[in-house]
């Protein structure tokens, strides 16, 4: 059975499986946001973000499971080349050249020996070579002229990117999500990059042309069937798309019940036709609807969706779930879920019944399970 990660508002906790379910059987870095965790393959390596607030973003690594961590390098942006326009198109607010949030860690494939990938706010993509010593800005995508024209900020002030995606059989194949920003593709290990968010809507643009301007998109997560990594699943901010062809193309799916918004969203790791959602209702409000939490599954490619219930809150339950807060293990049968109110649920039958595992957590910001 894996461990699983949790990062919290104040503090990372690491729990496992036992005889009697599922229990905590660690806690570190109490009292400090860690809004992002990157349990490495060799089931030794644990990289956390912290975020410290006004004491700025700090990454730790731990060598043995997550038993002690240490300080590592943070990603750095280069100075404001003096006289440079950067603004917010929306807020026309000068955006800043400094690290705000880690909001995405991802490792690279097994050939790639102390590859990492980071996503940060405000808009940067940074890439370790060794294994988080250091890290490089991306600046073939930080310089695209569509950064400072076009990007904006969703639920942050400044665009973030949060989603990214390594193939799984070739590493210098990676997708970056920016929200707001749409989706980005490089073939060739950063060396170029190529607007994929064709085909997505945003219900918030002024005209129908704006629309579907890939630029304008609000992608909340975005994820790959690592068995099948051109089939793609993303839960964007006014609903769900599904691309089939490594995201040249998206098809929106349609007539999702209780509702197609939501942050979160994962995919089994060898049916790329079964993924998982958690719907909520859009905008002002951000609660599940009726104010019952339910996970919404596709087992068809989104022809068709279950409401999964069995072992949820069904009434006065108000918890929304992050964009990181819903995993899937490496047998697809195990699932956990982190809430904005501490609750912390487990399916181990590929949700059709869910376990409470906790419900007095800090705010959960992510869950990811381990080897």
């Amino acid at each position: 059975m894996p461990r699983l990660f949790v990062g919290t508002k104040k503090g990372l906790f690491t729990l496992e499986r036992s005889g009697s379910g599922w229990g905590v059987t660690r806690a570190t870095f109490l009292g400090d946001p860690v809004p992002m965790v990157l349990p490495e393959r060799n089931g030794e390596t644990v990289h956390a973000a912290l975020n410290h607030g006004h004491f700025g973003s700090k990454l730790q690594v731990s060598r043995d499971g997550g038993a002690t961590f240490e300080e590592s390098a943070v990603p750095v942006y280069p100075e404001k080349p003096e006289g440079f326009v950067d603004q917010c198109p929306m807020r026309k607010t000068d955006r800043p050249w400094s690290l705000e949030l880690v909001w995405a860690l991802e490792q690279g494939t097994p050939d790639q020996e102390g590859r990492l990938w980071c996503g940060t706010i405000p808009g940067g993509l940074f890439r370790s070579d060794d294994s988080g010593a250091t890290w490089t800005l991306q600046r073939t995508l930080w310089d695209q002229p569509e950064r400072t024209s076009n990007w904006m900020g969703g639920g942050y002030d400044n665009p973030g990117v949060h989603s990214v995606v390594v193939a799984p059989r070739d590493g210098r194949h990676v997708m970056a999500a920016v929200s707001c920003g749409g989706v980005w593709r490089t073939r060739d290990d950063g060396e170029t990059w190529e607007q994929t968010a064709l085909g997505m809507r945003s219900d918030y643009a002024p005209d129908e042309a704006a629309a579907f301007d890939p630029e304008s998109q609000d992608p909340h997560r975005v994820v790959a069937c690592p068995a099948d990594p051109d089939r793609l699943w993303c839960q964007h901010h006014n609903g769900i798309f599904r691309s089939v062809d490594g995201a040249a193309s998206w098809q929106e799916i349609e007539g999702v019940k209780p509702s197609a918004f939501g942050f979160a969203v994962a995919v089994h790791p060898t049916d790329p036709d079964l993924a998982w959602f958690v719907p909520a209702i859009k905008d002002e409000h951000r609660i599940p609807v009726d104010g019952a939490v339910v996970v919404n599954r596709t087992k068809d490619g989104g022809q068709t969706f279950e409401t999964l219930r069995d072992g949820l809150p069904q009434e006065h339950a108000y918890d929304l779930v992050y964009r990181h807060a819903l995993d899937v293990d490496a047998t697809g049968d195990v699932l956990a879920i982190g809430s904005t109110t501490g609750n912390l649920w487990v399916s181990e039958d590929g949700g059709d019944h869910w376990e409470t595992v906790s419900t007095s957590l800090p705010p959960v910001q992510c869950v990811r399970f381990g080897p």
